[in-house]
C-alpha cells in the first residue's frame, strides 16, 4: 500500500497506521499580534455565544487578525471617551492640582463608564 496519495479533488491522503486513508488538512498560517484586555474578552465571547463566527475565523486562519483589530479599536475609542467625558465633566489639571482625590474619583468614573460602552458595543457584538 502506499504512504501517499493523491485524492479526485486535488487532496492528499496518508495511510494511518489502521490502514485507513486520512486527508491531509492543515490550518492556514496565522500573523502573530499581540492581543490585549478586549482581544481576550472578544475570544471568549465569541467561543461561547458565536461559535459559527468563532470557527470560520479559526478556519480561515484570521482569528488573532481579527482580536487585534477588536483590541486596537476598543482602545481608541476608550481614548475618545475618556477626553469627552473628561471635557463634559470639567476634569482638568488644573482640578487635579487643586483636590486630587476628587480628580482621581472623577477619573476612575469616567473610566469605568467608557468601558462598559466600548465592551457593551465592541466586544459583544
Amino acid at each position: 500500500m502506499e504512504k501517499h496519495i493523491m485524492g479526485e479533488y486535488g487532496i492528499s491522503y496518508t495511510l494511518g497506521e489502521d490502514g485507513l486513508y486520512y486527508p491531509d488538512l492543515y490550518l492556514p498560517e496565522e500573523t502573530e499580534y499581540p492581543i490585549g484586555k478586549y482581544g481576550m474578552m472578544r475570544r471568549t465571547y465569541l467561543k461561547e455565544h458565536r461559535k459559527g463566527m468563532y470557527l470560520e475565523l479559526v478556519l480561515a486562519g484570521k482569528l488573532n487578525e481579527h482580536l487585534h483589530q477588536i483590541d486596537e479599536e476598543c482602545h481608541q475609542m476608550m481614548d475618545r471617551l475618556v477626553e469627552q467625558m473628561k471635557e463634559q465633566q470639567g476634569v482638568t489639571e488644573e482640578l487635579k492640582m487643586q483636590n486630587q482625590m476628587a480628580w482621581v474619583g472623577k477619573m476612575n468614573n469616567i473610566i469605568a463608564c467608557a468601558e462598559e460602552i466600548v465592551v457593551r458595543e465592541v466586544v459583544y457584538v
